[in-house]
């Protein structure tokens, strides 16, 4: 199955579809947390559906949140490895889209949290149009140097956490540096989902409005 980047030509019809990938931990909720009220600003009407192994946390997290209509969150519960129900077999991500886009027509954007798995994991390019994957200073420098697919293949790699690179004794601008080098021309961008101080979920945000919703970003 073709899980390296997708491309434009590859959009379907109605609302895109992007994952989020990434170790457990990483924030990728955290991410969708800040990134709503950034879309919801720009006009830009998505829905979530969330991945858990067998439970719906990130879902009823994402619902009791206040960010975005609960009925707008769907969870899927894997009863498996994470990255079965997003590479292997994504019908039931496929269904939950589905099932969101039919409920709200307005919708621009699905996006679809993986649940916490390792540096292999990808998405099926059935299952979405594009995919970001997040790692966190945390988990340590050497994170990019491993080069797992989640890592080298995904549109976009996030760094989050940024602000607790000095409590876990790692060099914040060298791991950046070091992904992208390791990337090449493939996009890298760190960022920070929380505290009194976000960094760069504008910037996120408008890699997916230029990237995957063809907007137009001002200079």
């Amino acid at each position: 199955m073709n899980v390296i980047s997708s491309t434009a030509d590859a959009k379907r019809p109605g609302a895109a579809r992007i994952g989020i990938g990434g170790p457990v931990g990483s924030g990728k909720t955290a991410l969708i947390e800040a990134l709503i009220p950034v879309f919801k600003a720009r006009g830009i009407e998505i829905a979530v559906v969330t991945n858990d192994l067998v439970t719906k946390e990130d879902a009823r997290r994402l619902q009791a949140g206040g960010l975005i209509d609960p009925d707008r969150v769907l969870a899927v519960e894997a009863g498996a490895c994470p990255h079965t129900v997003i590479r292997e077999d994504p019908t039931l991500n496929i269904a939950a889209a589905d099932d969101l886009e039919a409920a709200f027509p307005d919708l621009d954007l699905v996006v679809i949290e993986s649940g916490g798995d390792n540096l292999a994991s990808t998405f099926s390019l059935d299952l979405v149009d594009w995919w970001m994957f997040v790692i966190d200073v945390a988990q340590g420098d050497d994170i990019p140097r491993k080069r797992g697919p989640g890592i080298l293949q995904s549109d976009l790699l996030v760094i989050n956490k940024l602000d607790l690179a000095p409590h876990v004794f790692v060099d914040a601008d060298a791991i950046l540096a070091e992904a992208r080098q390791i990337r090449g021309t493939a996009q890298v961008i760190g960022c920070r989902c929380k505290g009194a101080t976000v960094e760069g979920i504008e910037t996120i945000a408008d890699t997916i409005a230029r990237e995957v919703l063809f907007h137009e970003i001002p200079a």
